[in-house]
């Protein structure tokens, strides 16, 4: 479960599922195997955005979505469009995301053989930037499994 707290902002939240790269949301990079090794991605790794808004008729629905990493060697297998789960509450200040990633949306996903996985996240907002646990966009972490950090699972 993923849950993020956008507050602050002045500018209305603006999302377009058809502009994933150019909307307020958060991307989830994670990888199956933690292998710091590599500068490019394998089909361990994932690359999520969340969007709180942008989908449907009057664009007022979020959306999930599993997107391909630029320049990774292999890509992980393909999910149903609705396997990630994602609710949101647009505020005149921000917005509140709550998403779930379930086990069967990441290829290699196996918590008795491989207890670290490779991750990295961004809030993404057109008018604050990007927020993060370490790096910026200043460097390659989208595309470079190599920078990001290691969740140990307990």
């Amino acid at each position: 479960m993923i849950n993020v707290s956008v507050k602050g902002k002045r500018q209305p939240v603006w999302c377009r599922a058809t502009r994933i790269e150019d909307s307020d949301g958060v991307q989830l990079w994670i990888d199956t195997r933690d292998t710091h090794n590599i500068h490019r991605a394998s089909r361990f790794c994932h690359r999520f955005a969340f969007l709180p808004s942008g989908s449907g008729q009057r664009l007022n629905q979020p959306s999930a979505s599993l997107l391909a990493i630029n320049r990774a060697r292999e890509s992980p297998r393909p999910i149903e469009e609705q396997t990630l789960q994602i609710r949101s509450h647009i505020r005149s200040d921000g917005y509140q995301l709550a998403s779930f990633i379930p086990a069967q949306a990441l290829t290699g996903f196996d918590t008795a053989e491989h207890r670290r996985l490779g991750f990295f996240f961004a809030v993404i907002d057109r008018e604050m930037g990007w927020q993060t646990l370490t790096l910026g966009p200043e460097f390659p972490v989208a595309e470079d499994p190599s920078l990001w950090g290691t969740l140990e699972l307990a």
